[in-house]
């Protein structure tokens, strides 16, 4: 039995780096997005629209991707998200403080 991980559960700030990592292989909708996240983590991360869309709204407001309407792959309407040059900077410098913090957790587990 695996856990199920929350948005809730993730730190501050994960689950906009995820989102903006899976939007790196090119446009897609946020059906797309949740799914990506849950089939990349083996199931593990399950990512609820009451997170997604909020997490989608701070990436849009901040510029660091973009939306236009589109034809899902089941003939729906639905809008497709796109990284910007700008989150494309802003996934490097988040990846790189990730690293760093992750680290640092490592480092603290390890000692006695």
């Amino acid at each position: 039995m695996g856990l199920t991980n929350t948005p809730s559960d993730l730190l501050p700030g994960t689950l906009e780096l995820l989102i903006l990592k899976t939007l790196v292989s090119g446009a897609t909708h946020g059906y797309g997005i949740v799914e990506h996240l849950r089939q990349a983590s083996d199931d593990v991360l399950r990512v609820g629209e009451s997170a997604l869309y909020p997490a989608l709204q701070r990436l849009l407001l901040n510029g660091w991707v973009k939306a236009e309407w589109g034809t899902s792959e089941n003939n729906r309407r639905a809008r497709y998200y796109t990284l910007t040059a700008a989150g494309r900077k802003q996934l490097a410098a988040e990846r790189a403080e990730f690293d760093r913090m992750v680290g640092v957790i490592q480092r603290v587990l390890g000692t006695t």
